[in-house]
């Protein structure tokens, strides 16, 4: 053992402790248990060193050794190529499925947080070695809290208001308040509908969640949240029991049409606010100068 022996063993255990705590799976069953959740801890492990070995290296005045952080990031975004293959591969078998939008979404994330793992290694390290453990007990406590905060972001319910309203038929056509759905000719089907549908409108509460919403990944996001939570009566060849959301034209609501197996007002409200806004889909139209400047005049 030598001086930096602990504090490379303390980043490494700190690291791979932060990147157990940012591995959830959830409602969602990604990652995967137990095959999924070994692969990003071990990968989370390998990131730990690298930032633990980092700060050894500088002080060694071994700068040609930090250049293996440049391969580090090449192959965390491999990580996030994989993780779009394989999501990308098994949407197609979805009832409901995730959409490109949101799958782009989870890798990106999963990218990132090997990142955070490399931080929160590099500077409790960093502490132990310019002051001791106890002050890089404290640093690190700091890093996994940071990280906590940093993986998650904002949902459905911080941008709109969600209102359920009774499913109704204007001759062939499916209607969620005043907001066309699709058009159905069959009176079985329209009975089924009526019988295990449920419609809900998302209102937005400003500007810029109006295109927020709109977006067509956004939208399938929320479809699949809904489904794989609360149930789908539907099955492959069944057209009529698709799942869909449409847009009110006029001020920008969105009107949601969905076949739950768990008819639960209350409960469906609060799986549709608690679907993620996706980074890919947020636009901010109020941002732009000539909004601002169309403003002022």
């Amino acid at each position: 053992m030598n001086e930096y022996t602990l504090p490379i063993l303390f980043g490494v255990i700190i690291g791979t402790v932060a990147r157990i705590l940012m591995l959830r799976t959830d409602y969602r069953q990604y990652p995967t248990y137990l095959h999924g959740k070994v692969i990003h801890v071990s990968l989370g492990f390998i990131a730990a060193a690298l930032g633990s070995v980092a700060i050894p290296a500088i002080m060694e005045l071994e700068f040609t050794a930090v250049t293996f952080l440049t391969v580090a990031a090449t192959q965390f975004r491999e990580v996030r190529n994989m993780e779009r293959n394989t999501l990308t591969e098994v949407d197609s078998f979805e009832l409901v499925p995730r959409g490109k939008t949101y799958i782009e979404g989870i890798a990106i994330s999963f990218e990132s947080r090997n990142y955070l793992v490399i931080i929160t290694s590099f500077i409790s390290t960093l502490v132990f070695l310019v002051w001791n453990v106890y002050y890089a007990m404290i640093a690190a406590i700091a890093c996994l809290i940071i990280s906590r905060i940093l993986m998650s972001g904002s949902t459905i319910k911080d941008i709109v208001d969600i209102k359920h309203h009774q499913l109704h038929f204007e001759g062939a056509g499916l209607y969620v308040d005043n907001i066309y759905i699709m058009n159905i000719g069959l009176p079985e089907r329209q009975e089924e509908i009526l019988k295990y549908g449920m419609g809900f409108v998302l209102t937005p509460k400003n500007m810029n969640v109006i295109t927020t919403i709109a977006n067509l990944g956004q939208r399938q996001a929320i479809l699949h949240d809904v489904s794989v939570t609360l149930g789908v009566f539907r099955d492959s060849g069944t057209p009529a029991l698709t799942p869909l959301i449409k847009r009110d034209l006029d001020d920008g609501r969105i009107g949601i049409f969905i076949l739950p197996q768990i008819r639960e007002v209350d409960k469906a409200i609060k799986v549709i606010g608690a679907v993620p806004v996706l980074e890919n889909a947020i636009r901010m139209p109020s941002e732009s100068g000539s909004v601002k400047k169309g403003g002022n005049s």
